[in-house]
């Protein structure tokens, strides 16, 4: 026999529809805790993201530091990809995996075009310095964009709002490195923009 609603009278009607809703409250409370079940997931897994992301940013800064402008600049694992046995930048292999001719790639640097031509000018602290500028903060935008040229779309386009619409490319050109550099941590510890 089934269940009567308590204060009803005993009719198999009454019964019926007290019945479906005992039974959709159940429904509805075993939707809401398998719903419960699956945000519970997708927050972990998106913990699991960040930490991982965490992970490759500080295996991208937390080595030892070379000087550049504005004083010593980490070497990050990707950054060394980059370098020869010196230690210079190899600009050809720069050029390659950003997909850039040298004359772009100095003009991204903000240096002249026909710096990267002649090696005398290549290997002044100044040409060195600046591309380890330019490729560390592209370094540490990798794993958000997805790759080297995802990561280079971003620092030559898009308009960073703390920086009054500036690019990250205007910045470095303008010397302004290490606010970029400031800004991008501070991003990757949980900032706002």
């Amino acid at each position: 026999m089934s269940e009567v609603a308590p204060g009803t009278k005993d009719t198999p009607k009454v019964a019926k529809r007290y019945s479906r809703v005992r039974v959709t409250g159940e429904t509805a409370q075993a939707s809401f805790n398998e719903a419960a079940r699956r945000f519970e997931k997708v927050v972990a897994e998106g913990l699991q993201q960040i930490r991982d992301q965490r992970e490759v940013y500080e295996d991208n800064i937390s080595e030892p530091a070379v000087s550049g402008r504005g004083g010593p600049m980490p070497i990050s694992s990707a950054l060394r990809t980059f370098m020869d046995q010196d230690g210079a930048i190899a600009f050809d292999r720069v050029a390659s995996e950003l997909q850039l001719s040298r004359a772009q790639l100095a003009e991204a640097a903000g240096l002249r075009r026909e710096v990267l031509q002649k090696s005398a000018l290549r290997e002044s602290q100044r040409v060195q310095g600046r591309i380890r500028e330019m490729l560390e903060i592209i370094g540490r935008v990798v794993p958000w964009a997805g790759g080297w040229i995802q990561a280079m779309a971003w620092y030559r386009a898009e308009p960073i709002p703390a920086f009054g619409g500036r690019t990250a490319e205007s910045l470095v050109k303008g010397g302004d490195a290490a606010s970029v550099r400031n800004y991008l941590d501070h991003i990757a510890r949980g900032g706002f923009a």
